[in-house]
């Protein structure tokens, strides 16, 4: 039951704007979360009775529908996303979603969860690069959709070095990791790319997809989140 990240997250200080489709348990908890991280929410099911999984707090907007349909996506604000979640109970209705967002609206900060590995195998072949399911939980489905740098992977018992998974702007698709490093200050021992973990060379290109982890002092992190979550100066 792989889940799918697709395009990279959208880096911001600020409450952003969220479309998620599917009110089951995974979706409902992921609103419920978003909310109160300060972030407006709406949510996008075919079922009505769906979104009392939301609970009597939550303020975000409701929408029936599917997710691939235009009008429901422009009732549901997705011109004003900064990130979209696809976590419905059916595949094919999570991956159509997930592309007409990205493609049509391009919202490139997507996420759509696959139960079929066999299909997912045949979507990582087409580029979208896969996640095992152990990490697909309500919570690592929002540390996708939102900023990192809030739960290290890996900090050391003084505390001042972090190991973290990172934003990384899509203007350095095709930088070298050396390049990265050197602009950072930074080192970026992992990759995880294609479904696969990999220690990168200061060759390795960065791709599409990649997810980047990095090894950072904690008094540098924002420093840089901020040059990784935007375009490279000067290139």
């Amino acid at each position: 039951m792989p889940w799918l990240p697709i395009g990279g997250r959208r880096c911001s200080v600020c409450a952003v704007h969220i479309v998620i489709m599917g009110c089951g348990r995974v979706g409902s908890s992921l609103a419920r979360g978003l909310e109160k991280r300060g972030h407006t929410v709406a949510v996008i099911d075919i079922l009505t009775d769906a979104f009392r999984r939301l609970g009597p707090d939550f303020t975000g907007r409701t929408v029936k529908g599917v997710g691939f349909d235009r009008e429901v996506l422009l009732e549901s604000g997705i011109e004003q996303a900064g990130a979209f979640a696809a976590v419905s109970s059916g595949d094919n209705s999570n991956i159509l979603s997930a592309r007409v967002v990205r493609e049509t609206f391009n919202v490139s900060n997507v996420v759509a969860r696959i139960y079929d590995p066999g299909r997912a195998e045949v979507y990582e072949r087409l580029g979208i690069p896969t996640v095992a399911t152990v990490r697909w939980t309500a919570d690592q489905v929002m540390r996708r959709l939102l900023p990192a740098g809030s739960e290290p992977h890996w900090r050391d018992p003084s505390g001042s070095v972090r190991l973290m998974e990172v934003h990384v702007d899509r203007a350095w698709v095709g930088r070298s990791i050396g390049r990265m490093e050197e602009l950072t200050g930074a080192r970026i021992p992992f990759l995880f790319r294609l479904g696969s973990g990999m220690v990168p060379k200061t060759s390795t290109i960065f791709q599409d997809g990649d997810l980047a982890f990095a090894a950072v002092e904690d008094a540098r992190l924002a420093e840089v989140e901020t040059i990784l979550g935007n375009p490279p100066k000067g290139e």
